[in-house]
């Protein structure tokens, strides 16, 4: 079986910039939950989306499940959630709405949603505690709810990898616990690879497999009871 993501050689600069990234080498086995940390500037955004083939790397070479990430067939079993997502919370789109809008690349924009894509919806917006909120706007619901909105949408295709840039951004340290409780049920319940990036990795260290902090290059790489104490200083991984 392929890796899920694998970086191999990896460097990345914008044009006439310094580089973001050098030297990287990243395999994530499918199956895995991994939590990538690291300062801001640090490049662990920028990590994520050469590894999902949005960027191009400067030298080296990212691949998603054994293909060139720019090139990769199973795009539509990637479900991602940008850094800031915020399509959808000021505009009037109910929960059901946003979270159907994940099976787009799926069946294509202009398809008909089939009973079969009503009920896939139905059970992303449940397994996020949000059937009760289903046909409330977005804009109404709690921070923590919208998160949860989006965590729903990136499910509605059943994806193999699920990818979330900075998923507790902005919310409070209840909801990012709630967050992280809910990534960790679906993790051991559907066995789906988690690739997450955040600045703050407390409320998911218990539930990694592994943890990758990244500073221009990786800095460590492996469990989280394996870092070492001063490490968790914010210095070396927060903002």
């Amino acid at each position: 079986m392929p890796l899920a993501v694998e970086l191999r050689g990896v460097s990345f600069a914008f044009p006439g910039g310094p580089p973001v990234l050098r030297d990287v080498d990243l395999a994530v086995e499918t199956g895995e939950f991994v939590a990538i940390a690291g300062p801001n500037g640090g490049g662990k955004t920028t990590l994520l989306r050469v590894a999902l083939g949005l960027e191009h790397p400067t030298a080296g070479a990212a691949l998603l499940f054994g293909e060139a990430a720019q090139h990769a067939t199973r795009r539509s079993r990637i479900g991602y959630l940008a850094q800031r997502a915020r399509l959808g919370i000021e505009a009037p789109v109910t929960v059901q709405e946003l979270v159907s809008a994940g099976l787009v690349a799926g069946r294509g924009i202009l398809a008909r949603p089939s009973a079969e894509d009503r009920a896939r919806v139905e059970k992303a917006i449940a397994r996020v505690g949000l059937t009760d909120q289903s046909t409330r706007m977005v804009s109404r619901l709690s921070g923590g709810q919208q998160q949860r909105a989006f965590v729903a949408k990136a499910l509605a295709a059943a994806p193999e990898l699920l990818v979330l840039d900075e998923p507790t951004a902005g919310v409070d340290v209840d909801a990012q616990e709630s967050l992280a409780l809910l990534l960790g049920e679906l993790h051991r319940d559907l066995g789906v690879t988690i690739l997450l990036v955040s600045h703050e990795f407390g409320a998911v260290e218990p539930l990694v497999d592994r943890l990758v902090l990244v500073r221009g290059t990786i800095v460590f790489d492996g469990s989280p009871r394996a870092l070492p104490p001063t490490w968790h200083d914010p210095s070396h991984v927060h903002v």
